[in-house]
């Protein structure tokens, strides 16, 4: 039986949803799409129609996988700052489970915890706002928000 399904969502564009309740520590799915280096993404998301959607995840030996490019539903997977779900890597795989009881229905979230190289330009950052509307909203989906 299914567990999630992507449809669309309040807080951005699409987003993946519980199909039954969901316990803490359980495995959803893995995180797939090709394996590249970084200056490949950049190159071949700048080529994209949408460049608000790059569906990138980093992986700690600096290469990353890019979900737009066989990847699956875990993509869709929209950013909060109080997150339900973690990413778990091992190897070159990354892995999302919930990190508490989700109720049928509800949406599952990531803290993206991005970087960018600092950036003054309030263009730029704002293309990074956070929407999920959380009590402990940091109002950006950056991770390191001192600059």
């Amino acid at each position: 039986m299914r567990r999630v399904t992507v449809r669309r969502s309040p807080v951005h564009g699409r987003g993946v949803f519980a199909l039954r309740a969901l316990t803490a520590g359980e495995r959803i799915f893995e995180y797939k799409g090709e394996v590249i280096r970084w200056r490949t993404a950049i190159r071949q998301s700048r080529r994209r129609s949408d460049p608000g959607h790059t569906y990138l995840f980093g992986l700690s030996d600096g290469r990353v996988i890019d979900g737009a490019r066989g990847g699956n539903s875990a993509r869709w997977l929209n950013h909060a700052c109080e997150a339900n779900c973690e990413a778990i890597e091992i190897g070159n795989r990354v892995f999302i489970h919930v990190t508490t009881s989700v109720p049928e229905g509800a949406e599952l979230f990531l803290d993206y915890q991005l970087a960018i190289e600092a950036s003054d330009d309030a263009e730029v950052r704002l293309q990074y706002r956070c929407r999920c509307g959380s009590r402990r909203c940091r109002g950006t989906m950056l991770g390191d928000t001192r600059w």
